[in-house]
């Protein structure tokens, strides 16, 4: 036996085809966009990323004697990684390493990412968590796509009113910034949870770390390793169509 969520999109079949379709499509369509100066990021958090220090050093495999690793450790806080992968090269661009994920977090990691680019297009896909459709983010994507609509005043009025009106906002694909949200309870679906899995297998799993800032620089440290040696396209193969539980 083992746990799996079911899509809360999935009750409603057109909403949950709609939204992993359109996520699809853009993945299939990554290297044309690229060639077209339009940037296609899959972008998501890795929080409770642990700084722990094992009491004693990791013993190495030998023959008949699988590696054996300290129990006990020192616990020395957390951070959170949000990434970007580019779906069209397969690399980590633009990673923000911080102690909380809120609003302003992620509304300044997307300023940071499309600083790089400052006139191009950029598209990303990012499950539907609030801080993803946020009043900060609505307002960042007014400002650099500038918007002089009358945004409204969040919980009454306009497009700030609701989590709905500010989701609507933010997929306007006449925007040059505009987010490509998978349906929810899916995050299957966003190329960067493949990556995380990368992440914690390569990295987290064995590592031991003396302080934040070491978790802090063995993180971008990997990130350029992973960039310079590995990074490359996904092969997506699912296209959006309806899954049978």
């Amino acid at each position: 036996m083992r746990y799996y969520l079911n899509s809360a999109d999935k009750l409603d079949p057109v909403e949950f085809a709609g939204r992993s379709k359109a996520v699809c499509d853009a993945y299939l369509q990554a290297e044309e966009l690229q060639k077209q100066g339009t940037h296609l990021l899959s972008t998501d958090e890795k929080t409770g990323i642990q700084a722990l220090e094992r009491d004693a050093p990791t013993l190495p495999m030998r023959p008949g004697q699988v590696e054996r690793q300290e129990y006990n450790y020192e616990r020395h806080g957390t951070l959170c990684l949000t990434a970007n992968l580019d779906v069209a090269t397969g690399k980590i661009v633009a990673p923000t390493i911080g102690p909380t994920r809120g609003e302003q977090d992620f509304a300044a990691h997307i300023e940071q990412t499309i600083a790089t680019d400052a006139q191009g297009t950029w598209i990303f896909v990012a499950d539907q968590l609030n801080t993803h459709q946020s009043e900060a983010l609505v307002r960042l994507v007014g400002k650099h796509c500038r918007i002089e609509t009358d945004l409204g005043i969040k919980g009454k009025s306009g497009i700030l009113k609701s989590r709905a009106t500010r989701r609507t906002f933010l997929e306007n694909p006449t925007h040059r910034i505009r987010f490509l949200y998978t349906p929810r309870h899916a995050s299957w679906l966003n190329q960067v949870e493949i990556w995380f899995g990368i992440l914690a297998r390569r990295l987290l799993k064995r590592a031991s770390f003396e302080s934040l800032e070491q978790l802090r620089e063995r993180l971008l440290a990997f990130i350029d390793y992973f960039n310079r040696t590995l990074a490359k396209p996904f092969q997506w193969t699912y296209k959006g169509k309806v899954l049978v539980g």
